[in-house]
């Protein structure tokens, strides 16, 4: 029920509290980061989580079996914040928990205990559409018309499709305003926002710059930002570990593996399962690993080197803002394959502490050439991913390595976006015709031949 839910700040010795049709990036108070919270003794849920399982259904012409289609909508009671009549949706959450027993097998886990989350079946192909329904339901009944972002790809690809599919109250589709940093995009995701009609705008730096930047221009024009830093996008990701559950029939896992970049996955799952324990809906809360690029590793360091935890929201924000300044002035930028979480700043750092806390969390690093390895490992045992989604199989192969994931717990990798996001990057890792290119084991390269049926059929017969 919307009235019994607000916008509150994250940091318990502050916990300010906000309208919900106050647009608000940061708390006004401290500075702090904000949460859709709920007075939950208000809001009807359900008593168990088969009841949501039950609703799967094929969309007919009802607001209420439209919302059930939804992998987001379908469970709107953990996400009270709107009526049935204002949410968005353009078909998010059709995704799918693949029981790899496959890729299990290969990299020394238990038949039965590896899962793979594909987000990447989403309609713009990632799991930034499970927030993007999360966000446009708000930006659509606060009556905006603009909506903006910052992106390394998958962000400005879903917001441009939201936005061409989601009319204002003036029937006109809203205006997509994209920020860019130059050659730091995939081609694939540059092109989704170019096709649909996003004004993309390519700017001379990195993810950082242009976050910098996108913030400063919804403060002056207006914009609504849509960026995780917007807590109703945090919101809508929750649906990811919803879907996890639901794909384990009522169950939790052991573990959840996810990339790191902006922390927007890692900082919704943690709400997701102090919400659910809250309301008594899981009986225990997994394990969580958040697996960093060796070239964009800002949690890991934070994290395992300088000791920075949340401590019940006692945040050591000098540490932070000492690693900020330190990387500014040495001009240090993130670099990795994995353009999805080439972040070097993440705007959701605390939130991801905080799940980290509430997980009993760890943080590990992986260099380029494992997340490659993980993501061809994908490709050969399952749908395939982008090079983030590889992370979580990097991240995974490292905890087991080191013994803190043993063979027979039950992990689920999440797979940020579908493997043509990235194209580029596959086809690069498995053409081993340059002679500096590394050798690879899971290299799959093309092989070339004559346009002669016997050579050809000769080739086929080795």
């Amino acid at each position: 029920m919307p009235d019994s839910a607000f916008q509150q700040c994250i940091m318990p010795a502050c916990q300010a509290r906000f309208g919900m049709d106050e647009v608000l990036y940061g708390c006004e108070k401290c500075g702090g980061l904000l949460d859709v919270a709920y007075d939950w003794d208000r809001c009807p849920v359900p008593s168990s989580f088969s009841e949501f399982i039950s609703r799967r259904t094929t969309p007919r012409r009802t607001l209420e079996s439209r919302a059930n289609s939804s992998g987001v909508w379908r469970f709107r009671e953990l996400m009270p914040f709107a009526p049935l009549e204002d949410l968005v949706t353009i078909g998010e959450g059709q995704t799918v928990l693949q029981q790899a027993d496959a890729l299990a097998s290969r990299i020394g886990v238990k038949p039965g205990c590896l899962f793979l989350q594909y987000e990447g079946f989403n309609p713009s192909g990632s799991f930034k559409d499970n927030g993007m329904a999360a966000a446009f339901t708000t930006a659509r009944r606060l009556g905006k018309r603009r909506v903006a972002c910052a992106s390394t790809g998958n962000t400005s690809a879903s917001l441009a499709l939201f936005a061409h599919l989601t009319s204002t109250a003036g029937g006109e589709p809203m205006e997509a305003i994209v920020f860019v940093g130059s050659g730091k995009i995939a081609l694939g995701k540059l092109a989704q926002a170019l096709d649909f009609g996003a004004r993309t705008i390519r700017i001379q730096g990195d993810f950082d710059a242009c976050m910098k930047l996108v913030r400063e221009s919804a403060d002056r024009l207006g914009l609504y930002l849509m960026n995780s830093v917007n807590p109703f996008r945090i919101e809508g990701q929750k649906a990811i570990i919803y879907r996890v559950i639901e794909g384990l029939d009522g169950e939790t896992p052991d573990w959840i593996i996810v990339p790191g970049g902006n922390l927007g996955n890692s900082s919704a799952f943690g709400k997701a399962f102090i919400e659910l324990r809250e309301l008594g809906l899981v009986s225990r809360v997994p394990r969580l690993a958040i697996i960093n690029a060796t070239g964009a590793n800002t949690l890991f360091e934070l994290y395992n080197e300088h000791g920075l935890r949340f401590h019940g929201g006692a945040v050591d924000l000098q540490t932070i803002d000492s690693h900020f300044d330190r990387m500014n002035s040495e001009g240090r930028r993130a670099r990795t394959v994995a353009s999805a979480i080439e972040i070097g700043q993440p705007v959701n750092l605390i939130k991801a502490l905080r799940s980290l806390e509430a997980m009993d969390g760890v943080v590990r690093q992986v260099p380029d050439e494992a997340i490659l390895d993980g993501k061809a490992l994908v490709g050969r045992y399952g749908y395939g991913c982008e090079p983030a989604g590889g992370a979580s199989i990097a991240g995974l192969r490292a905890l087991l390595a080191e013994q803190v994931i043993s063979r027979s717990d039950r992990v689920v990798c999440i797979l940020t976006g579908h493997s043509l996001k990235d194209a580029n990057a596959t086809v690069d890792y498995h053409d081993q015709r340059r002679d500096d290119a590394p050798q690879r084991a899971l290299a799959n390269p093309p092989v070339d031949a004559p346009a002669d049926l016997d050579a050809i059929i000769a080739m086929l017969q080795r």
